[in-house]
């Protein structure tokens, strides 16, 4: 692939860690909160693990495999 055909992925995954950023900044502000849900909480971690490994995949796919 080239760095024209990688370019839609980079957006996403920027796309992606900007939301993981984001997550991870309001589920900190939460943290001490006793008025939040717990089951709102569980609902942000696990939104937050999706996009780790969206993140995780998409890389896996920009960065070519090296054999050594």
């Amino acid at each position: 692939m080239t760095e024209v055909q990688h370019s839609p992925l980079n957006g996403r995954l920027e796309d992606l860690r900007s939301e993981h950023r984001a997550l991870d900044h309001e589920l900190k502000n939460i943290a001490d909160d006793p008025l939040i849900d717990d089951l709102q909480v569980q609902r942000l971690k696990k939104r937050k693990l999706f996009l780790k490994d969206s993140i995780n995949h998409l890389e896996d796919k920009l960065v070519p495999d090296i054999i050594a």
